[in-house]
Parts: structure tokens; sequence; C-alpha cells
């Protein structure tokens, strides 16, 4: 997993430079209110509920967002009705690349996620084209200069852990995602604060190109993941070692 602990240290290093906080929060939002909308408003019976509530302390969210969010998603308030949608499709390279969304426009939604593949040299696929590739996965990552790869190691396969892996900048966990919620909450009893959490897509079949076109499958990714309506962009681009992003 090595290339995804390097794009985990990317996307840490891009989320603390742009400040991007309220548009993450706005998804993180979206996600609480349509897990509570689907499976109640009670976390410990609501697995998909519990995980967004994680991932909302994980990003500092306010306890008052939250208790919002599940009020508008368990009826409590009048909320707009979410479709979850994906899309499959290519980035440069033939990078196979899946794009999650939660939209309360599907035209929207569509024209936009189209839109950003062209210009940016990707393409739609057909669905299940590229989504036989990837298994859901929980991915916890970790701040490689606060903790040792040991000590994240020990305490992660104690709790269950599928694989550790690291680089200079991040030490990443990947769980099952049945899994997901008991690990991380075990790693915050030990004291270990994340840098992020999530569920998230990973491929064991990987590309891998040179760094300009592996810049160019980042800066697709990036654009996706801001617009409003996606909620998480996955692919199987293998990073090097020795990539180096551009500010």
């Amino acid at each position: 997993m090595a290339g995804h602990s390097k794009w985990s240290s990317i996307k840490h290093k891009k989320g603390a430079a742009d400040a991007k906080r309220g548009k993450i929060f706005s998804k993180i939002i979206k996600e609480i209110t349509v897990s509570a909308k689907l499976g109640g408003s009670d976390p410990e019976s609501n697995p998909r509920l519990r995980t967004a509530m994680l991932k909302a302390r994980t990003e500092n969210m306010p306890k008052d967002n939250i208790e919002r969010a599940i009020k508008k998603g368990s009826g409590e308030s009048d909320g707009a009705v979410f479709y979850e949608l994906t899309y499959e499709g290519y980035a440069p390279g033939g990078v196979a690349i899946i794009i999650d969304t939660l939209t309360d426009n599907k035209n929207r939604t569509a024209g936009e996620v189209r839109s950003t593949l062209t210009k940016l040299g990707g393409s739609l696929g057909t669905t299940g084209s590229v989504s036989y590739m990837f298994q859901t996965k929980g991915v916890i990552a970790y701040d490689a200069e606060i903790y040792s790869e040991d000590e994240i190691f020990e305490a992660a396969l104690e709790l269950g852990a599928e694989d550790v892996s690291g680089d200079e900048d991040v030490i990443e966990i990947i769980t099952e995602a049945g899994d997901f919620n008991s690990v991380l909450e075990g790693l915050q009893e030990k004291g270990l604060k994340e840098l992020t959490a999530e569920i998230s897509k990973i491929s064991d079949t990987t590309v891998t190109l040179d760094h300009d076109k592996t810049r160019k499958v980042l800066n697709l990714i990036e654009r996706l993941e801001d617009l409003d309506d996606v909620q998480q962009v996955s692919s199987n681009l293998e990073i090097p070692d020795d990539f180096e992003d551009e500010e």
C-alpha cells in the first residue's frame, strides 16, 4: 500500500495548505444527513452514521453541526432529498477512477463530473467498467513525525487491522470495512490521534505513470473533489516514492 500512503501524504498537505474546511464540513453534513435518513438517528444501531460521525470528529466539526445534520436526516427538520450516484471512468494514462457523489440534482452532478473529466483528459466509463478492480476498506492515517511505525503497527494489529505501511510523512492503517469503527475507536482509546479516517475504495491492481502524467491525474482528482456533490474519488494510481507534487 506504499502508493496509497504517498497519496495520503499529498492529500494531507493539500488539505492543510488549501484550508478547505468549510467544504469538507458541507460534505460530511450531507453524509450524516443521508446516513440518519436511511438507518435512523442512533449511531449504535447505524454503522454508516457512526462512521460519518467519527469522520466529523476527526475534522473537528462542532457537535451542534453534527446534531443538526442528524435531526435533518431523521425527519425532525425539513431537508432536501439526496441521491447516491457513483460514476466510473478513466483519468489520463488509463488510470481507473471511481467518483462517489451525494446530490439533490442528478443532472447537475452528471454534467459537472463529465465536464471536469473531459476538460482534464479523462473520460466516463460504463457501470462496472472499473469497479471490479476495487475493494472497500477502512483507511486511517497518522502523522509519522509524531508516531513511529512500530508503535502504530503493534497497536493496530492488536485491534484487528489488516495492514500498516508508511513513509516519512504518514503512517497508514488498512482495515476491513466492517472493522473500521472498532479499530479507529480502539486506537483513539490508546491515545493515538489520527490525521484522517475514512472508508475508501482501494485497488489491488495499480498503474504507475511518469511524474508529469501522475501530476495530471492528481490535478484531475483534486478538481473532482472540489465539486460540491462529490464525496470521494478513488483511483488505482500508484504514486512513485520519489514523486514530489508541485505547489
